[in-house]
């Protein structure tokens, strides 16, 4: 397979010094159909850009795997624009407000303190969800979202009191209003009996209707790819693209609402609406599977859910260390690796984080013989290290041909990318494969990012405007969950206090915790809204 420009940027991290030439030669004939070839990344794209289209029509020739959900929140104003706003537009009084977030494998309830006066005051309580109700019946999960919330409320002195809460519900849905979401499927390690196909909003509000004091009213929901793309846009008004890149991914972006065929509700105003893509599904209906390797096929069979969300098993941070163990597992079965004992999902995201933080052979070696390498030599870690970045490095690329095929759609001058997600946030070098790679495959655009840092946070005051027939703002906090749904919060980034040294570059901010308190300010700002003619 031969190497590309793109390939030729990484180059040096794809170096190792192994001897003798025919256990090198084995090495790479199993290493090498994970380096992407010319003509695989232009397939790639083309297909990407043709399910984008599809998924955005009325009636397509044929199904897209992309869901390209209306998320019903349109362009914002943020960053430097909106100071001018902020002291006559606050118009929201002194309340109290909820945020549910549902992810794997825990829930957050936070409560909200909104005072136009002061800072947010924040109070978040964890809880787990047990393996028997992420595999049950769907009903008893919401009664234990609405029994949590109960205990929760009842602790906090707040039983009986009427309240809007904020749902941030991280899984595939069709949203038919503001606060209407109809679950597609379940992922991760969620596999609940009949929801989906059912209104999951209507479903928590039924739970909670049922726990006697539990007076909670559930006005808006929305998923944490949108939640970072709006926090992005808060810290840098040229976000354009918000991208989860965690145990699973997922991307949102503005698209112009003339392109989006199937939306035939009323929406005066509006020029551009956020864009739910669900990408991890990419690839559901068959379209990537001329680049699968007989490990992501081995991989997919071995998930929870088979024969979906195509996407993120080739590289999310569920899955990327399992195809990592099953390539060493190769090269064991080729003698070129010494024997080990791991079992099945045994081998992390963390475990490849840390590999690839590791310039020190001695180090990696180390880690292995706990991982069941008892026999591993240094010539072992080079090879494990080399594994972990040939399997990164596609990762990084698979997902490079994407955010680049959107950034060239939207045709901005400037643009930002907001990440939010553990992979990225812990692998040393994932942002730096995705800045070579998009700078390449976008070229001629000027893109840089608003830099921020924690000192600088605290400092940060502004309000957004959000048009629905009236004007509605809200304002922002700064706090130590920073984070943002529908409606932008200030996050803190990666130790980043300075630019780069080459600002051309496309380069990405981390929007930390994405998924975090925004709903609850989304709450606030939804019960003084009026959406009722906002739907499909």
């Amino acid at each position: 397979m031969n190497r590309n420009v793109i390939l030729q940027n990484v180059g040096e991290d794809l170096q190792f010094n192994i001897t003798p030439e025919p256990k090198i030669e084995k090495i790479k004939s199993i290493t090498d159909p994970y380096l992407l070839s010319d003509d695989i990344i232009k397939h790639v794209n083309e297909i990407f850009e043709e399910e984008l289209e599809l998924g955005l029509k009325k009636n397509p020739k044929k199904q897209s795997s992309l869901q390209m959900a209306n998320t019903f929140v349109p362009k914002l104003l943020s960053g430097h624009a909106l100071k001018t706003f902020s002291k006559n537009m606050l118009n929201i009084k002194k309340e109290i407000f909820l945020h549910l977030i549902l992810e794997e494998p825990i829930f957050r309830v936070i409560l909200l303190k909104l005072d136009p006066e002061r800072e947010l005051d924040c109070i978040v309580k964890y809880y787990t969800v047990p393996d028997t109700l992420r595999l049950g019946e769907g009903e008893l999960l919401f009664e234990f979202l609405a029994e949590c919330m109960h205990n929760f409320l009842e602790e906090k002195g707040l039983l009986g009191k009427k309240l809007p809460l904020g749902f941030c519900f991280s899984f595939p849905m069709i949203q038919t209003g503001v606060n209407e979401g109809i679950l597609v499927t379940w992922t991760k390690s969620f596999k609940c009996k009949n929801v989906v196909g059912k209104e999951v909003v209507q479903m928590l509000n039924h739970a909670f209707s049922e726990k006697q004091g539990v007076d909670v009213d559930v006005v808006a929901i929305i998923n944490d790819a949108t939640g970072t793309m709006m926090m992005g846009s808060y810290i840098d008004k040229r976000s354009a693209i918000g991208m989860i890149l965690g145990t699973g991914c997922n991307a949102a972006y503005f698209e112009r609402v003339s392109r989006i065929e199937k939306w035939e509700g009323k929406h005066p105003g509006i020029d551009e609406v956020i864009i739910d893509i669900e990408w991890g599904a990419f690839g559901d209906n068959g379209v990537l599977d001329f680049m699968k390797t007989d490990i992501d096929k081995e991989v997919d069979q071995a998930s929870l859910l088979v024969n979906s969300f195509t996407f993120e098993k080739l590289f999310a941070g569920k899955y990327i260390g399992e195809i990592v163990r099953r390539v060493l597992n190769q090269l064991i079965d080729k003698n070129v690796l010494a024997k080990s004992v791991q079992e099945d999902w045994k081998f992390t995201a963390a475990d490849v984080s840390d590999t690839m933080e590791e310039s020190n052979l001695e180090k990696i070696l180390k880690n292995m013989k706990t991982k069941g390498f008892a026999e591993a030599t240094l010539e072992d870690a080079e090879i494990v290290h080399y594994v972990c970045t040939v399997i990164s490095i596609r990762g990084a690329l698979l997902v490079s041909i994407c955010l680049s095929s959107l950034l060239r759609r939207m045709n901005k001058e400037d643009a930002t990318i907001a990440v939010d997600g553990s992979l990225f946030k812990h692998h040393p070098k994932y942002d730096k494969y995705m800045e070579k790679f998009i700078a390449t495959l976008a070229p001629n655009k000027s893109v840089s990012v608003g830099w921020c840092s924690p000192q600088g946070i605290d400092d940060m005051f502004d309000v957004i405007q959000h048009y629905y027939g009236s004007q509605v703002i809200a304002r922002c906090f700064p706090g130590p969950f920073s984070v943002c749904l529908t409606f932008p919060l200030m996050g803190y980034l990666r130790g980043r206090d300075k630019p780069r040294a080459h600002p051309d570059l496309f380069q990405f901010i981390l929007a930390e915790d994405g998924s975090g308190k925004g709903a609850g300010l989304v709450a606030a700002v939804v019960t003084s809204l009026d959406t009722s003619g906002l739907h499909v």
